[in-house]
């Protein structure tokens, strides 16, 4: 005769499941997924293009310390041919205009951290391009022995201001909201500073390193819009200029791995 064993599931044992759920970093919500999205920006021109140092005509002695300022409008490694300094972003699949657009977002993403900051080292802004959510503030620090300013004048909703930063100073900039167009700062007193913002009403965007990588993480499973951006090239992946809801390339992401975007193009425009 045989005999069968039965195992009651108890609370304990649904509460361990719960747990290393959470651990493994999945969702506990039936149906939600989520996955990675990585890709490099790689400029195709025909030769790297140079990155020129910028007219410093003001506190020589203190912006020039460390050597040189670069203009960083467009920034090449000579090595990999990545693109530093370009903003990505996951938007509506079917209207990348659409700002206030926001898929579901993973429980480790939910709690946004309050600021975000912006440094001023030896009259560069660093980071150059930041993407922020639009419930966060922006803290611009000055740690120069001379005063600076930040500049932004935001389009259609935002922050509009200019306040003066004196040496070891702070200024705390709000009211961001969400936008198609990243929105350009700088520095009047010294005005080779510039950098640009990118505002979005959900965590998944990125800027690219030094090698032009991204990484997007927990981003939920299906498809969406892939924006890329950089200053001096515009939208990277629009093919059609005529139809402004498609400025990226549709994607779809996988779930619990990685959506691997590969090498992403990028040439300066053309003047045909």
């Amino acid at each position: 005769m045989r005999v069968r064993t039965f195992v009651r599931r108890g609370p304990a044992v649904a509460a361990l499941a719960f747990a290393v759920a959470l651990l493994a970093g999945t969702a506990v919500r039936a149906g939600e997924q989520w996955g990675t999205i990585k890709g490099q920006v790689v400029f195709v021109g025909k030769e790297v293009p140079k990155n020129p140092p910028a007219n410093v005509t003001k506190d020589k002695q203190h912006c020039l310390a460390k050597g040189d300022i670069l203009e960083n409008k467009l920034v090449v490694d000579k090595k990999t041919r990545g693109v530093r300094w370009v903003l990505v972003w996951l938007a509506d699949p079917a209207d990348a205009t659409n700002a206030k657009w926001v898929p579901a977002v993973h429980p480790s993403l939910k709690k946004v951290k309050e600021e975000v900051e912006i440094d001023q080292p030896c009259c560069v802004f660093d980071p150059r391009v930041i993407g922020i959510q639009a419930k966060q503030k922006l803290v611009v620090k000055n740690p120069a022995p001379v005063p600076h300013n930040f500049a932004i004048t935001s389009i259609d909703g935002g922050p509009s201001e200019n306040p003066l930063i004196p040496p070891g100073g702070k200024a705390t900039i709000k009211g961001f909201v969400p936008k198609m167009i990243p929105t350009t700062y700088s520095c009047s007193i010294h005005p080779w500073m510039k950098g640009w913002i990118g505002t979005f009403a959900h965590p998944y965007f990125a800027v690219t390193d030094a090698q032009g990588n991204f990484e997007i993480k927990n981003a939920p499973v299906g498809k969406f819009q892939l924006v890329v951006w950089q200053e001096e090239c515009g939208f990277v992946l629009q093919k059609d200029f005529k139809n402004r809801k498609l400025r990226g390339k549709v994607i779809e992401v996988k779930a619990g791995g990685v959506t691997n975007e590969g090498k992403i193009k990028l040439d300066l425009p053309s003047d045909d």
